[in-house]
């Protein structure tokens, strides 16, 4: 994943795609400064999670954006969103989740809301990176 990222952003580069270039440089960046912390190098799957992060932290900034009617910079990370979700794993739809979700419940058999770490515990490695984790956990609470 991380040589992906290195050869894509050389090719963009050299196409002077400034906010492409960008965009991968300051993933390349949180990426580096998790290896950093800790001390090790990153699997593909912890990269992925750190690119869910990077698209999660630009949708919040459009939403104060929109408040804010900053236009120009709705459109900038829209489009780096855009070139960030390449490098993820196809989003699950809405009635995959929530047939991945009925699995779980089916399994579980919860009673209550503390039992919604066990069914986070079951659900999490088919969903991770492939649907917005607070989604799911609204579905979950509203099944409850």
């Amino acid at each position: 994943m991380k040589e992906k990222l290195q050869k894509d952003m050389i090719i963009s580069m050299k196409e002077h795609n400034k906010i492409k270039t960008d965009t991968i440089k300051s993933v390349k960046a949180a990426i580096q400064m998790e290896e950093i912390n800790l001390k090790r190098e990153l699997t593909d799957d912890e990269v992925m999670s750190i690119i869910t992060k990077q698209v999660k932290m630009r949708k919040d900034a459009i939403s104060d954006f929109e408040k804010a009617n900053r236009n120009d910079l709705i459109e900038s990370y829209t489009c780096e969103i855009n070139i960030l979700n390449d490098y993820l794993p196809k989003p699950l739809s809405e009635d995959e989740i929530i047939s991945i979700i009925d699995e779980a419940f089916e399994l579980i058999k919860p009673e209550s809301q503390k039992d919604i770490g066990k069914i986070m515990k079951e659900i999490l490695p088919k969903l991770k990176n492939r649907a917005d984790m607070s989604y799911v956990n609204k579905i979950i609470k509203e099944k409850l």
